[in-house]
């Protein structure tokens, strides 16, 4: 089980974009990297492909950035928050906050 998933709300704790929020959009491969929303975006030089009908131009492109510099958004607590996992009386395993115990996954 991963500390962070797709869909989770995260906030960048370090590097360019230290401080912004976004959605986590897909996790790459290896499970080391996340691809968020409007987070490390490069700009792409993109040749255009008529048969596709697709134009040429300078594209936007979110880029991977590794889990280590990201942590899940806490509303509660209105900031970045470690994760943890525990085991409830029904066996299922759950993430929780580490700083207020609260369950992550509904």
């Amino acid at each position: 089980m991963r500390k962070i998933k797709k869909g989770d709300d995260v906030i960048v704790i370090a590097g360019k974009d230290k401080g912004k929020r976004g959605t986590v959009l897909r996790v790459v491969e290896d499970g080391q990297r996340l691809v968020v929303e409007n987070i490390n975006i490069a700009r792409k030089h993109q040749k255009a492909n008529p048969q596709a009908g697709e134009p040429g131009g300078i594209v936007d492109k979110a880029m991977p950035i590794h889990v280590s510099n990201v942590a899940l958004y806490n509303p509660q607590k209105g900031g970045a928050d470690r994760v943890g996992f525990k085991v409830l009386e029904d066996g299922r395993k759950v993430r929780v906050f580490k700083s207020d115990g609260e369950v992550v996954d509904v």
